[in-house]
């Protein structure tokens, strides 16, 4: 077909720019350690020392069960959760819903740095109820804790999207079929939840493995660190070690490629599906005497996962000091106002940020949608290739693309090259971001199918205004909720910033960053609500497009 001919091409070489380059160097600087010096000379002499170190099965280790633990932490409250969200009328359902969506979005760092003013001595807790909880913070246990907390909403709108879909009306079927509650749960509810189970687990794993800003804030403070804390360190102190660093990514690129086809082999020949049609609505079960407990329950989670660390972040940036305290005389608007000042940090960093943001927005949108179109319609062995490669994304954790970026782009016999410049920074967000639309266009170009296009160009209608007059209004909500999305994630995004931002320049998430690390905590904290606040805001916006985008390709079909 004529888009064949140019559309596989470009993809592929736009996939190679973004994702293949910075692996491939990756892996190349692994073997040659002398890579950066432009040299390819004793290949694999440095493994020996390298793998031989006690700290790198150390650091291995450590990932590996931060990751493991927080994928149980993050099961054990998000699936009972999920379950009764799905299945029973729980009270103020929507309300819930909403709440439990703000942990997600909130910069893992932020809300890290949150627990910390909220538990430490004389932090916000111990000054209302006279207790602090750093012993807890600090340690494994508070990581892991902190990261589930917010993580497990991945798992809770999975399972209860899943559950609530057909398992609620199928579990009724099997009650009167004389199965009792517990065996239509076990046989019905949850092998029908499976894949969406491992699908969020999997999210959770890969998540908090790649996870930067909460290992370094709390589990170095507990001695603990972990295969991402060591790649930043092998960058930061000297001498810089590239082939270590290199080392390192590559592990943790195969712990997050094998998380993905552990999913794959866990739902493998163990998918259930229905074969009544569409799904039909279901009648949500009534709590009964249970009501006021679960509502008891959601409120605590709520409460742990989502108003203690904003209030701990609220409330730093509304006092004028801290050791004020939470006292009316100590409340003060300063911080922000300093956010505002004419030449503030804070202003270029916000213009910078969302400049960026939305540059990767625009970009990964038109792109993952040409990408999608491509994958679907167009026939032949090189596009199998192609799909393939869509999925490297999903597997290269942040600092492992900025690993690469480096890698690749500051090589010393490069004529031209986008290092230290920001274009550098918005490859680094189109690769990291690039699933979101393309996962959203590919979603949208299944439902309409390739009729119209096909009648289209049955009655001599070009491949261009095909596309422009008909897939593109079609797919365009979709797309354009995963562009906010994009645009929400990349404008907070820390780990590539903190490797790749340009000499005199700085993100969002730099700049809040940097303000803890000099202690002005009042004002990274005022430009933290900020951020939090718009991200919100975006996904609102994004959550009405996508069910804007249903409805219509519904009334298209």
């Amino acid at each position: 077909m004529q888009p064949s001919r140019f559309l596989v091409p470009f993809c592929g070489a736009v996939l190679a720019l973004l994702v293949a380059v910075p692996l491939v160097f990756i892996v190349l600087q692994a073997i040659f350690p002398d890579l950066a010096k432009g040299s390819l000379a004793n290949p694999l002499a440095h493994v020996q020392a390298t793998l031989g170190d006690p700290a790198l099965l150390k650091l291995t280790g450590n990932t590996i069960a931060l990751g493991l633990a927080v994928v149980c932490v993050s099961a054990l409250i998000g699936v009972p959760l999920g379950v009764l969200r799905g299945l029973f009328d729980v009270p103020l359902a929507r309300f819930w819903d909403l709440v439990l969506l703000v942990p997600f979005m909130v910069p893992p760092y932020i809300a890290a740095m949150g627990w910390i003013l909220l538990l430490q001595p004389g932090g916000f807790l111990q000054q209302l109820t006279g207790v602090n909880m750093a012993g807890l913070l600090f340690s494994f246990t508070g990581v892991v804790l902190v990261m589930a907390l917010n993580l497990f909403s991945a798992v809770y709108f999975a399972i209860s999207r899943a559950v609530q879909g057909n398992g609620s009306r199928l579990a009724e079927v099997a009650n009167i079929f004389g199965a009792n509650h517990w065996q239509a749960f076990w046989r019905v509810v949850l092998p029908l939840a499976l894949p969406a189970l491992a699908a969020s687990l999997l999210l959770v794993f890969a998540a908090s493995i790649e996870e930067y800003g909460t290992p370094a804030v709390l589990a170095s403070n507990a001695g603990f660190y972990v295969l991402v804390t060591g790649i930043e360190q092998r960058f930061s102190d000297w001498p810089i070690d590239l082939p270590g660093a290199a080392m390192l990514s590559v592990i943790l690129m195969v712990l997050a490629l094998s998380a993905w086809y552990a999913q794959r082999w866990i739902t493998a020949g163990r998918d259930y599906a229905t074969n009544t049609g569409k799904p039909n609505a279901s009648t949500l079960r009534a709590l009964g005497v249970w009501r006021w407990p679960v509502c008891v329950l959601f409120a605590a989670v709520t409460l742990l996962a989502t108003l203690a660390p904003l209030f701990a972040v609220a409330a730093t940036a509304f006092t004028g000091t801290l050791s004020g305290g939470l006292t009316f005389e100590n409340l003060s608007l300063r911080h922000f106002s300093g956010l505002f000042e004419q030449g503030s940090q804070a202003l270029s960093a916000l213009g910078f940020s969302f400049s960026l943001a939305a540059g990767a927005a625009l970009l990964t949108g038109i792109f993952g949608a040409v990408l999608a179109y491509t994958v679907l319609r167009t026939p032949g062995k090189a596009v199998a290739w192609l799909d393939g490669a869509t999925m490297l994304p999903n597997a290269m954790p942040g600092i492992v693309v900025a690993v690469g970026m480096i890698l690749a782009w500051n090589q010393p016999w490069l004529p031209v090259t986008p290092y230290n410049t920001w274009v550098i920074l918005l490859m680094a967000y189109m690769c990291l971001l690039l699933p979101y639309p393309l996962r959203y266009a590919h979603a949208a170009l299944r439902q309409i199918g390739s009729n119209l296009e096909a009648s289209a160009f049955v009655h001599g209608v070009g491949f261009g205004r095909t596309l422009w007059h008909i897939v593109l209004p079609l797919v365009a909500p979709a797309v354009g909720a995963a562009m906010l999305l994009v645009f929400a994630i990349a404008s907070r995004e820390l780990v590539a910033s903190l490797l790749l931002a340009p000499t005199g320049t700085q993100t969002v998430s730099l700049f809040i960053w940097r303000q803890f690390d000099q202690g002005s905590i009042g004002q990274g904290m005022a430009m933290s609500l900020i951020t939090i606040g718009v991200t919100c805001l975006l996904l609102v916006l994004a959550h009405g497009l996508t069910v804007w985008a249903k409805k219509r390709l519904s009334e298209r079909a």
